[in-house]
């Protein structure tokens, strides 16, 4: 049987994030972006109520909470400011690879950290030439003795400058692509690892990305996640896991908007009328709803599918790139129906608009999850129809 309701529970770690994000998020969160200054007093007080890090089992001091419950949690804050809350939720990404492939010794010794201080993890896996080609990582580890020497370069790592520890992936011959690649956790304060000054961008100014640099950085054998050549698996069981995350970032920031708007044409007045009278905009916000409504079912479908079924790679893919267009077209409609009001900075349409074009970009691009989709159709999809008949070969029936 099927039942969308939420347990009581989900109801009220959901209520405990909307309050946070309206009394934390929402008034701070101008500030933030104007001057791209890091958060860093928003996302303690966010750890210190207990939503970060909202994934670590019980046996290291965290909450254990499913992929579900993280997803309620994100559509909240990112409804409040999406550029936080990439901030606050990068330490689940993270960690998610020590989860998926660490030892109870490197469980013990780097996720109970996180619970017990106020730290920070980053997941550096993209680099200058390399985004979603996850198999193309050109960073070198080389094994001497009982280390391995890293060289090479990362990119677009959110929280770097501020991480207390990286999971970082590198390959030991970049020419054999995946089937080399290896996952480390490196300590921050590690010789030979630096980070570079954060970049400004169009959107999320509010988090802080930089670049990661590694000059024959040593890192110890017991750091190896798996082993190695298993890198590229782990990073693809990561990537299951948290992008129907994603898609609530997507639509916690597509529910923002279409409540700003709501707002704005209840008061607005146009030709004599408001334009909430008007049946065009009427069209826009019924459209605006139903995809907000079908994002949230499909991340909540690929969130149960990694709660229950361990592979989401499909359902996070479907999810992840539905709502994320859906998530720019909204705020796209926002503007559009604010006029000029939605251009200019005085109104949260406009970083709306900035925030959402990166939902479409990080953690495999909107063509890379239709390459997914695409290959699962012809590749592995079952067909209904076991055998595709012949249309309209037989005349009039005789029974």
């Amino acid at each position: 049987m099927i039942d969308f309701s939420l347990t009581n529970e989900q109801l009220e770690i959901q209520k405990k994030a909307r309050d946070f994000a309206q009394e934390y998020m929402i008034p701070y969160a101008q500030y933030y972006d104007k001057t791209g200054e890091f958060p860093r007093p928003i996302i303690q007080k966010c750890w210190e109520q207990g939503l970060m890090n909202l994934s670590i089992p019980k046996e290291y001091g965290g909450p254990n909470l499913g992929s579900i419950e993280q997803c309620i949690v994100v559509e909240e804050m990112a409804a409040g400011c999406a550029g936080m809350t990439t901030s606050i939720y990068v330490n689940s990404l993270g960690a998610e690879p020590i989860l998926i492939a660490g030892n109870e010794q490197q469980k013990e010794k780097y996720l109970r950290p996180l619970i017990e201080e106020f730290k920070f993890v980053s997941f550096a896996c993209s680099e200058p030439g390399m985004g979603s080609d996850v198999a193309g990582i050109q960073t070198r580890a080389e094994k001497e003795g009982d280390h391995y020497v890293l060289n090479g370069s990362k990119f677009w790592i959110t929280n770097a400058p501020h991480a207390d520890y990286f999971t970082v992936f590198a390959s030991l011959d970049p020419s054999k692509r995946h089937k080399t690649l290896c996952a480390f956790i490196v300590d921050a304060d590690t010789p030979g690892l630096k980070t570079g000054k954060p970049v400004e961008k169009m959107g999320h100014r509010a988090s802080t990305t930089s670049s990661v640099i590694l000059r024959d950085a040593k890192v110890p054998e017991e750091n190896l996640l798996g082993g190695e050549g298993m890198g590229f698996r782990i990073a693809m069981q990561t990537f299951a896991m948290t992008r129907p995350s994603i898609a609530a970032f997507a639509t916690g920031l597509a529910r923002s908007a279409m409540e700003y708007t709501r707002e704005y044409v209840n008061k607005r007045e146009a030709f004599e009328q408001k334009l909430r009278d008007f049946q065009a905009i009427q069209f826009k916000l019924a459209e605006m709803y139903m995809k907000i409504e079908a994002s949230r079912a499909l991340y909540l479908k690929a969130a149960w599918t990694a709660d229950n079924k361990g592979d989401a790679t499909i359902a996070a893919s479907v999810a992840k790139a539905y709502a994320t267009d859906a998530a720019m077209w909204v705020a796209s409609e926002a503007v559009q129906i604010h006029g000029g009001y939605g251009y200019i900075d005085t109104r949260p349409i406009e970083k709306l608009f900035r925030d959402a074009k990166l939902y479409q970009i990080y953690e495999g691009t909107s063509e890379v999850q239709r390459l997914i989709l695409g290959r699962h159709v012809l590749d592995r999809y079952t067909p209904t129809m076991e055998n595709i008949p012949k249309w309209g070969m037989k005349s009039k029936p005789d029974f």
